[in-house]
């Protein structure tokens, strides 16, 4: 089979379960010009993509009801808040961009600490929605070794 595609030599079967969370906040963006600059706020859906090589005794990735606890554990704290009064967003820029990224490192975190689970189950992507039409995303791009392969 040829590099570059599935199947090939490199590559590992995945299973990915997804679900999809909301919370509404304010915030105000620092360092820009525009309306966003001004107190705003928005009713947002947190994509989160938990992926793996293998499925546990019930045949799941990982139960949707414990991630559902784990996703709203990281999320709750910003619920009907002002992100910029919240760590870390006291310290950064409240983007979607750096929302995806805190809470993809939270869930991670959480899934190594709370759940025991290491190298089994990792957050693939979180994807934060700010409105039906825009969306950012955090996720770790695998290092490439020479030849092609995966670190």
């Amino acid at each position: 089979m040829a590099p570059g595609v599935a199947g090939a030599p490199g590559y590992r079967k995945m299973f990915e379960i997804k679900l999809i969370r909301q919370f509404s906040s304010a915030h105000n963006l620092r360092n820009y010009r525009g309306k966003c600059e001004k107190l705003h706020g928005h009713n947002w859906k947190v994509e989160t993509t938990l992926a793996g090589g293998g499925l546990d005794k019930s045949e799941m990735l990982f139960d949707f009801t414990e991630a559902k606890k784990l996703v709203d554990a990281v999320l709750s704290k910003f619920d009907h808040g002002y992100l910029n009064k919240l760590p870390p967003f006291d310290r950064i820029n409240p983007t979607s961009e750096n929302i995806a990224k805190y809470v993809f490192e939270s869930i991670q975190k959480k899934l190594k600490t709370q759940y025991k689970i290491t190298g089994k189950i990792k957050v693939s992507k979180i994807t934060v929605w700010e409105s039906d039409n825009q969306a950012a995303s955090f996720y770790e791009n695998a290092r490439q070794r020479p030849g092609g392969r995966q670190r």
